[in-house]
C-alpha cells in the first residue's frame, strides 16, 4: 500500500462526504487512526451547515498516510468537495508529552488560522489554543501546498487536537469535545 488509491480500496475505510455551505470540515484520518476526529468534523459539519469531507479506517487497520499523498485525483468525493467550499478547516489528532492540553491552529491561510484560534480561546479557555507557527512542531503545521486543507479557494486551517479533546484517554472531557464541536460550529469564513 503506498498510495490514496490504496487506502481507500482496504476493506473497511468509509469514505464521506457532504455538501452544504462553503465552509468545510475535513477529517482525513479518521476512524481508528486519530480517533474522535471524524466524529468531531461530523458534528460541527452537521450542527453548523457546513460541508463535510471523511476518510475512516477500520479497527483493524492503522495506516497513516501523509496528508500531503492524500489528493483529488484519488477521490471523486474530495475533488467534488474541494471544489465546493471556499475555506477548509481539517481536524487531526495527535499526542505528545506535555502537551495535552494544547490545540494547534496550522494550515496556509493565518488570517482564517488566526480568527479561528482566537474564536476557539474564548470557547475553550482550560486549553492552550496555539496558531504561532515557530510554537507548533514543523510536522504538525499543515503548511505544504498539497495537503487537501491548502488545496480549497480561501485555503485552510489544520486542527491538530490531544486526545483529551477528542474523547481519548483518562482526563477525556466530554463536555470539551461537545463545546469544542459547537465553537466549530459557529465559525464563519
Amino acid at each position: 500500500m503506498s498510495s490514496f488509491a490504496d487506502l481507500l480500496d482496504c476493506s473497511g475505510v468509509r469514505e464521506a462526504m457532504v455538501l452544504r455551505s462553503q465552509v468545510g470540515f475535513m477529517a482525513i484520518h479518521g476512524g481508528s487512526l486519530e480517533r474522535g476526529t471524524a466524529e468531531i468534523a461530523t458534528a460541527a459539519a452537521h450542527t453548523g451547515g457546513a460541508s463535510l469531507y471523511a476518510v475512516e479506517q477500520p479497527a483493524d487497520l492503522r495506516w497513516h498516510l501523509p496528508s500531503h499523498l492524500i489528493g483529488p485525483e484519488s477521490s471523486s468525493a474530495l475533488a467534488a468537495f474541494l471544489d465546493h467550499v471556499d475555506v477548509v478547516v481539517s481536524i487531526h489528532g495527535y499526542g505528545r508529552e506535555g502537551w495535552w492540553a494544547r490545540i494547534l491552529a496550522g494550515g496556509d491561510d493565518r488570517v482564517f488560522a488566526s480568527s479561528v484560534a482566537a474564536h476557539l480561546r474564548r470557547s475553550l479557555p482550560e486549553f492552550d489554543v496555539i496558531d504561532d507557527l515557530e510554537r507548533i512542531p514543523r510536522e504538525l503545521r499543515g503548511l505544504h501546498p498539497m495537503n487537501p486543507v491548502n488545496l480549497a479557494r480561501g485555503g485552510g486551517v489544520q486542527l491538530e487536537l490531544p486526545p483529551r479533546i477528542r474523547g481519548i484517554g483518562p482526563n477525556a472531557r466530554a463536555e470539551a469535545t461537545a463545546d469544542l464541536v459547537d465553537a466549530l460550529a459557529g465559525l464563519r469564513a
